[in-house]
C-alpha cells in the first residue's frame, strides 16, 4: 500500500490485519507482514479510502498447513482535523480467513477474524520524514476460527508506531506494532502479548514500484505455563503499478527463520488501494507515498 499516490498511503495506514499467523496457535493478532510496502508514517490527504488485502500462503509443517486471508473492505477516513500538528484519522476492518491442514488431520475451517477499529495521528516532521501512531482495539469474535485458536473471543489493544522517509521515489518505512494478550488454556481464550516489525525499501519508476521487503514477529509473554513462544523473520520483494485511481502492489515473502511454528511460510500478497472520496484541495501537495 505504498505508492507514489496519496490513496496508497491511506491504505497503508489501514493495513493492520487481525489474524494469527498459524492454525490452532496463539500469536500476533495483526498478521505479520501486513503493512510492508506501506508508508504508514505519512499523513493522508483528507478523504475516504478503501483497501482490499488478500493473501495466501503455505507453511512447511507435517502435515502441510495453508492459510488464506482476505480483508474485503478496509475503510480509512483521513479527517480535516489536526491535533498537536498531526492529522487525525480513523479506520476499521473485518477480515475473513481460511485455514487448512492436510491429511491425516484433514482440517478446513473458514470464518471471521477479529474486527479492528483504530484511531491514528500522523505528522510531517520535515526533510521528507514522517511519523505516525495508531491506537487500535481488536474486538471479540466467535465461530470456526475462534474454536481452533486463530481468532479470539476477547478484546485486546494494539499500538503502532511508524517512521517513513519519502523522497525522489523512495519509500523507506519501518513499522512496529505491539499487542496485548490474555492468559488462558482453551483455544480462542488466550494469546501472548506480541511484537511485529515490518520493513520496506522500495523505489518508484514512473508508474512502477519495486524493492525488497521484510518482516518479523515475536511473542513477548506466555499465556499459560509451558507455552512455546513463537517468532519468525521473512524476506521478500514487492512489485507495484499505479493505474491512476487504483494502486496495486504484489508481494512475495518466505520465512528465513522461525521458532515453534513447525515450518517455514511462503506467501503471496496483494494490496489494492482505491480512494472513494477526496476533499477538493486542488492546490494541496500530496505527501503520502501510497
Amino acid at each position: 500500500m505504498k505508492i507514489t499516490h496519496s490513496s496508497t498511503m491511506a491504505l497503508a495506514a489501514a493495513s493492520l490485519l487481525t489474524l494469527a499467523a498459524g492454525p490452532a496457535r496463539a500469536g500476533s493478532e495483526l498478521q505479520p507482514g501486513t503493512s510492508v510496502g506501506l508508508a504508514l508514517g505519512a499523513p493522508l490527504p483528507e478523504g475516504v479510502y478503501s483497501l482490499t488485502l488478500p493473501n495466501w500462503g503455505a507453511r512447511s509443517t507435517n502435515p502441510a498447513t495453508n492459510v488464506g486471508v482476505l480483508t474485503p473492505l478496509w475503510l480509512v477516513w483521513s479527517t480535516p482535523w489536526t491535533l498537536l500538528g498531526g492529522r487525525i484519522g480513523f479506520d476499521a476492518a473485518t477480515p475473513v480467513a481460511q485455514v487448512g491442514i492436510d491429511n491425516p488431520v484433514g482440517l478446513n475451517k473458514a470464518g471471521w477474524a477479529n474486527p479492528l477499529v483504530e484511531v491514528s495521528l500522523k505528522w510531517a516532521l520535515g526533510n521528507n520524514f514522517y511519523f505516525g501512531v495508531h491506537e487500535g482495539v481488536h474486538l471479540p469474535v466467535e465461530g470456526p476460527l475462534e474454536q481452533i485458536g486463530v481468532a479470539y473471543n476477547f478484546a485486546s489493544f494494539m499500538q503502532v508506531a511508524s517512521l517513513s522517509y519519502l523522497n525522489d521515489g523512495w519509500n523507506l518505512t519501518a513499522t512496529f506494532a505491539y499487542g496485548t494478550g490474555r492468559n488462558g488454556t482453551t483455544p480462542g481464550s488466550f494469546a501472548p502479548s506480541w511484537l511485529n516489525y515490518d520493513l520496506t525499501a522500495t523505489k518508484t519508476f514512473g508508474k512502477w514500484e519495486v524493492g525488497p521487503i521484510a518482516f518479523g514477529s515475536a511473542d513477548l509473554s506466555s499465556p499459560y505455563p509451558g507455552y512455546a513462544r513463537q517468532s519468525q523473520f521473512a524476506l521478500g520483494g514487492l512489485v507495484g503499478y499505479n493505474f491512476g485511481p487504483l494502486n496495486l502492489q504484489l508481494k512475495l515473502t518466505t520465512d528465513l527463520a522461525e521458532r515453534n511454528y513447525g515450518g517455514r511460510d511462503t506467501r503471496i500478497w496483494a494490496n489494492i488501494v482505491v480512494p472513494i472520496w477526496l476533499a477538493p484541495t486542488p492546490n494541496q501537495q500530496i505527501a503520502a507515498k501510497y
